[in-house]
């Protein structure tokens, strides 16, 4: 009688690795929250900011309980915002940060680009360059850019849908 081979052993015997890998349970992830870093003492600001420019609801704030003498308000450790359906973490960046650096861009979809940015214009955001369209532009569609106050790009583009698909957009 011949055996049947599995993963190229025979069926009779056992991978000790394999058995253990499917008893181990498997990880799952509820969500994905990008964490924006700014300047020191300046993540409150943000926060204002991404209220007046983009709509943004904060639904969390956790400051340091201490602060170093020369500081007037305590650290902003997170404070997380909602922006449609998802959630944004804004942190000061401190001395003793490890963070390996800022956050470069965020993007985000409307339909009324030109709205979008001269909403975050008004809020204190620079344009960065005129609002493109096509092939150039982010998913062949139309993308605003704008530089908020703190550094972070933000790309103000079209829905994607399923026949639009980003694939590398820079920031």
């Amino acid at each position: 009688m011949a055996t049947e081979a599995t993963n190229g052993a025979a069926a009779g015997e056992v991978n000790g690795a394999a058995a253990a890998a499917a008893v181990e349970k498997a990880v799952t992830f509820s969500a994905l929250k990008p964490q924006l870093f700014v300047e020191s003492s300046k993540a409150a600001d943000a926060v204002a900011f991404y209220k007046a420019a983009f709509g943004a609801e904060e639904v969390n704030r956790v400051s340091h309980p201490k602060r170093k003498a020369d500081q007037e308000l305590p650290i902003l450790l997170s404070a997380e915002i909602k922006l449609g359906n998802a959630s944004i973490l804004i942190s000061d960046l401190t001395d003793d940060s490890t963070a390996p650096g800022y956050w470069s861009g965020v993007l985000l979809e409307t339909e009324d680009i030109e709205g979008a940015v001269e909403k975050a214009i008004k809020a204190g955001a620079v344009a960065e360059g005129e609002i493109s369209e096509g092939e150039g532009a982010c998913c062949g569609g139309r993308v605003g850019k704008v530089k908020d106050p703190y550094g972070i790009v933000w790309l103000i583009c079209t829905p994607t849908t399923a026949a639009k698909k980003c694939v590398n957009v820079e920031a």
